[in-house]
């Protein structure tokens, strides 16, 4: 478990870096070879880019990623998602720091033993480091997560007062349990699958989400999933339907989703009283706009300082599209980032950073 009174280690391998770890691009510079520490002594490796606009001190964003390895650049479906944020954001004023998750890329760490909460351990290492940097301006530093994402800067926000704003993109706003709920209604929704085993996998889903839930402490929680699999599996009518169980369990049991599974926003965004950007897709089948955006604005009534927006044609990539199916990534290789979106975060930032709204 992490909380609020960690003390974070800022390791500073890459200060001045060598030649070789720094490029170059219209507006801003990279450096490649940034570490910095965070909890238990794991070593985070990240990308910084400043950008080249003759300003001595830059407001700052970290990103982070949602649920499953991703490297830095949050490479989805042979999309960079946060190389073209991190881009547009440095040719727009605003430095960008991307990290490898742990265990992934050059980041040291075991990703299978982490929870949510460590990741939002790990944002907050991220913010500390910037903030030891005379060419970061301390006072704006903010966090932008996708998808599982938006609970780990949630839950980071809530423990620092170091973080100056929220970026959330197609980000969890919702109790761990519905979003598992809804999000595999969605899945099933979209699949060619008949009307009645669509009901089936509904059952099903939902009864094995809501055991993970109320035995998440308990020792027996496998146990309670193969009881009730077998139940399930009783009556005749379902027969014909194929579980995973075995990988679900051994999912369930896990650290991270016994954790992530008894989630409730409603504990952290209560706490966060700096301003806040929500965005959703209209076509995601991952993080349900609806359902999400509703929970954020209750979950944050008490703060002034919220804009959200829903992008009615992204999926949980943020690229437009028709469907919004996991299937349909592939065959949309050539497209990007919308880039009314990408307009909205430098302007959002910009402005809450004390910057023109553009260059």
């Amino acid at each position: 478990m992490r909380n609020s009174t960690l003390t974070f280690r800022v390791a500073v391998v890459a200060l001045a870096a060598a030649l070789s770890g720094t490029c170059h691009a219209s507006g801003f510079a990279e450096d490649t070879t940034i570490v910095y520490t965070s909890c238990d002594s794991i070593r985070l490796a990240a990308t910084l880019a400043i950008p080249d606009d003759g300003r001595q001190r830059h407001p700052a964003v970290v990103l982070m990623s949602g649920t499953g390895r991703q490297d830095r650049d949050c490479t989805m479906a042979g999309h960079k998602v946060f190389k073209e944020i991190s881009d547009h954001l440095a040719a727009n004023g605003i430095a960008v720091l991307r990290t490898d998750d742990r265990g992934t890329g050059s980041s040291g760490g075991d990703y299978g033993y982490a929870t949510t909460e460590d990741f939002a351990a790990d944002a907050l290492a991220a913010v500390a480091y910037l903030k030891s940097r005379p060419d970061i301006d301390a006072s704006h530093i903010g966090l932008l997560g996708h998808s599982e994402g938006g609970a780990s800067i949630s839950i980071a926000a809530a423990q620092s007062p170091d973080v100056a704003f929220l970026v959330s993109l197609c980000g969890l706003m919702t109790a761990g349990l519905q979003s598992v709920i809804q999000q595999n209604i969605d899945i099933v929704a979209a699949s060619p699958l008949p009307e009645a085993d669509k009901a089936r996998y509904n059952d099903i889903n939902e009864r094995m989400f809501r055991t993970a839930y109320d035995y998440a402490d308990s020792d027996s929680l496998e146990q309670r999933l193969y009881a009730v699999h077998d139940e399930w599996r009783r009556d005749t009518t379902n027969q014909h339907i194929r579980y995973g169980i075995y990988m679900y369990a051994m999912t369930a049991t896990s650290p991270w989703y016994r954790f992530f599974i008894r989630y409730n926003p409603a504990d952290y965004l209560s706490k966060v009283n700096v301003p806040v950007l929500l965005v959703f897709g209209g076509k995601d089948i991952m993080v349900n706009a609806r359902q999400n955006e509703e929970s954020a604005l209750q979950c944050l009534a008490h703060n002034k300082e919220v804009t959200s927006r829903v992008f009615p044609q992204i999926n949980h990539l943020l690229l437009p599209c028709e469907k919004g199916t996991q299937e349909e990534y592939a065959s949309l290789k050539d497209a990007n980032v919308l880039p009314e979106l990408l307009s909205l975060l430098s302007t959002w930032i910009r402005q809450k950073s004390g910057m023109p709204t553009s260059k």
